[in-house]
């Protein structure tokens, strides 16, 4: 069952100057951030209140998904798999379920319009967890 959005993402032309504006301006605080295979920072976690958070990535303009900055929304689950089932009984095409980095279950989805949905559910491992506290 969907229990809440459980966080927003966009990609960014200039991660640093969007740092700074939903961090310094909007008072939003980091929570974790992402980093590639040479540990240069990628993109970040900002939580917004209560369980909802934005989530940050640097562009490439390189990749065509990523020329636009609505990157996908999440809804957070209670029984990831259950869902993703009740899902695909409803004619819904499903991934498999899987460990994010973020150490959260995962599933995706898109909308008719291949708007993508990301399902995700916590666990007692999620990085999302200081950021609940």
């Amino acid at each position: 069952m969907i229990t809440g959005l459980a966080h927003i993402c966009f990609t960014v032309s200039n991660l640093e100057e969007s740092i700074e504006f939903y961090k310094d301006r909007l008072g939003l605080s980091p929570v974790f951030d992402f980093r590639n295979d040479k540990g240069e920072m990628t993109g970040i976690y900002l939580h917004i209140g209560g369980r909802s958070f934005i989530e940050l990535f640097k562009s490439n303009p390189e990749k065509p998904d990523q020329k636009q900055s609505y990157k996908h929304f999440c809804l957070e689950v209670d029984d990831i798999q259950s869902t993703a089932d009740n899902l695909r009984k409803n004619g819904v095409e499903v991934t498999e379920v899987k460990m994010g980095s973020d150490h959260s279950w995962q599933a995706w989805l898109a909308d008719p319009d291949g708007n993508r949905i990301e399902l995700h559910q916590y666990t007692s491992d999620s990085k999302q967890n200081a950021g609940l506290k």
